[in-house]
């Protein structure tokens, strides 16, 4: 037997992760950015002192709220391109439930995060401890088991010699393009600190390094032929095309074979949109120019996307009868949906061998000239709505078109994640290089955009980070606002005020609803709230304004240039007026039965609607 250290379990986790190392462009550098900590007695004494023994190595932050530490972490490992990534510690109980959330975040949008929650004492000796979850049926079961169904790998560590094989799976996970998601470890807090005579060779050093599985060659046959044979394709690229980093290849394949290029959420920065063949955003919140495309091709090439309702307009968008699919993608899950022909590889080595296969062929030169025409009348449009306006009341797009030229450019990432911001975003923000626009859609989950923002900032510092974020979502968390100025972390925060959740609210108008419960002066309320969020800003230590107007805020954004720390600037908008050229319908089920006209009608028209969707 070789040589031990003895150490506690929780001192094994955090010299474990400090010798985890991965390459990035080629440096060797440390896979884990750090650890997020909120302490309480199910963790500041175990882990809690492991990670004060290692602070030098790997740096541990504290957050104000534990979903809004996590939520920083997944946007850290995207902003990263999955390449590195971070951990979350808490204690037992609400800490370890307030993550949970963020896990389900992390899950949908296969992001790597490693949850390490406190949990009850595997001994059992002082049970109920203070914050147990008792189930009267099952003594094994703790408030953590909630985990199991949003991570990719769950364990519960009852004896400290179990993190080795842990630990080493927990890695697997996060690193396997296949596999990748949150990791859950929960460390029963006795446990933490039972010490164990580990092998030295459990903390040599590891490089990890991305592994990129190439296309079997019966389905790469068949996926040169599909394309050969089709004479209106049109590549739909996700997430897994930045993840895969294979952007260059992507814009490659497209000028060689003369293919239109439209974007997920996810996928947006895939391609430079200046490119000709770059037609935007596709489906729900898609460009009128990509859905005409996306409409009338026989042939959908998705590169690295699962494929979301938003994407496929509730699987309505694409009308041709001879439409097939190809799906291009590490997972096979994904690459079969809706009876797509597979074929499973990384996207830049199946986009590179694809692109081989077709030498010396190109899509009918119609298709392009078509593009070329549909991208024209969109830049038209978008332009009119992103314009100035001296409206009291400015749309989301014109402050979008506002923030674009005060601070858009190549060093700046737009950052969103819920509210009617991610569709006007994806249709209007003109994302030029890899990772310069970062949409939490998968989840679409409120809460995430200032946290996301600061994860992003972790990962970005020389970036100029722009969080849009609406009054709801804000309401519902900003505490990492004073986190990023407590680590001195600049955000740009554009928060825009339509006093309710304003998405909803056309939502629920769409679908004949009456206005209800969704904008403040629609709901119950003795007292009719007035937020003062510029005061709400600066009292967590941000420099904020109130601007009334566009240009105010053009000017305001200008002169922020120099703030030495995060920045929000408050503009109230319309909650009514979205952009209407673009977009498509959404299958948003309406009652079939309603004492209200206005219900009856859209039912109907969500009858005909539900008509056009492809159900296999």
């Amino acid at each position: 037997m070789g040589k031990t250290v003895r150490l506690t379990m929780a001192q094994a986790v955090t010299h474990f992760l400090k010798k985890q190392m991965t390459v990035v462009d080629g440096k060797k550098v440390p896979i884990f950015g750090g650890v997020w900590a909120i302490f309480g007695h199910g963790n500041v004494a175990g882990i809690g002192e492991a990670l004060y023994q290692v602070r030098g190595e790997l740096p541990t932050y504290r957050a104000h709220n534990e979903q809004g530490m996590a939520h920083a972490a997944i946007a850290y490992a995207k902003a990263s391109f999955r390449k590195r990534f971070m951990a979350c510690t808490s204690s037992i109980g609400p800490g370890a439930l307030n993550m949970v959330t963020a896990a389900g975040v992390a899950h949908v949008n296969r992001i790597p995060v490693l949850f390490l929650p406190g949990d009850i004492f595997a001994n059992r000796a002082p049970d109920p401890v203070l914050q147990q979850i008792e189930d009267f049926g099952d003594g094994t079961v703790s408030a953590n088991d909630v985990f199991r169904p949003v991570s990719r790998y769950f364990d519960r560590i009852t004896r400290p010699e179990q993190i080795i094989s842990a630990l080493k799976r927990a890695m697997q996970v996060l690193t396997d393009p296949l596999d990748c998601g949150p990791v859950t470890l929960s460390l029963c807090q006795d446990v933490q600190a039972e010490a164990f005579d580990y092998p030295e060779s459990f903390f040599e050093e590891r490089v990890w390094t991305t592994r990129r599985p190439r296309p079997d060659a019966d389905e790469l046959a068949n996926a040169i032929a599909l394309i050969k044979k089709s004479e209106k394709p049109v590549i739909i690229a996700g997430g897994g095309v930045l993840y895969s980093q294979a952007t260059r290849e992507l814009t490659d394949f497209a000028d060689a074979h003369g293919i239109p290029v439209v974007v997920t959420q996810a996928g947006k920065s895939a391609i430079d949109e200046r490119h000709p063949l770059a037609l935007g955003s596709v489906g729900v919140t898609g460009t009128s120019a990509a859905n005409a495309i996306a409409e009338d091709t026989d042939l959908l090439i998705a590169v690295g996307t699962r494929c979301q309702d938003f994407t496929t307009g509730s699987w309505a968008l694409f009308k041709n009868e001879k439409l097939a699919i190809l799906g291009i993608n590490i997972a096979a899950y994904d690459a079969v949906k809706h009876d797509g022909h597979p074929l499973v590889a990384d996207a830049r080595e199946g986009l590179k061998a694809i692109s081989s296969g077709l030498a010396g062929w190109k899509a009918p030169p119609a298709l392009a000239a078509r593009a070329e025409t549909e991208k024209k009348n969109w830049v038209e449009a978008a332009a009119k709505v992103m314009a100035s306006t001296n409206a009291a009341l400015p749309s989301d797009a014109q402050v979008i078109g506002a923030v674009v030229r005060s601070i858009g450019g190549e060093n700046t990432v737009a950052l969103c994640a819920a509210g009617g911001l991610p569709g006007e975003l994806h249709k209007l923000w003109p994302a030029t290089v890899p990772g310069s626009y970062h949409m939490e859609y998968g989840f679409s989950c409120m809460g995430y955009e200032i946290a996301g923002g600061l994860g992003t900032k972790m990962a970005h510092p020389e970036k100029d980070v722009v969080v849009m974020v609406g009054d709801g979502s804000y309401m519902m968390m900003n505490s990492e606002l004073a986190t990023s100025v407590m680590l001195g972390l600049k955000l740009n925060i554009v928060l825009l005020d339509n006093r309710g959740y304003g998405c909803i609210n056309r939502l629920q108008m769409g679908t004949g609803g009456a206005n209800f419960n969704n904008l403040l002066k629609d709901s119950y309320h003795e007292v009719m709230p007035e937020i003062d969020f510029r005061a709400h800003a600066e009292s967590m230590g941000a420099i904020a304004v109130k601007v009334a107007s566009i240009a105010e805020l053009e000017t305001a954004i200008a002169n922020s240039r120099g703030n030495d720390r995060t920045t929000v600037f408050v503009i109230d908008t319309d909650p009514l007026v979205v952009t209407e050229a673009g977009g498509h319908w959404w299958d948003v089920a309406v009652p079939e039965v309603s004492p209200r006209e206005q219900v009856n009608k859209a039912r109907k028209a969500y009858v005909e609607k539900r008509a056009a969707q492809r159900i296999l």
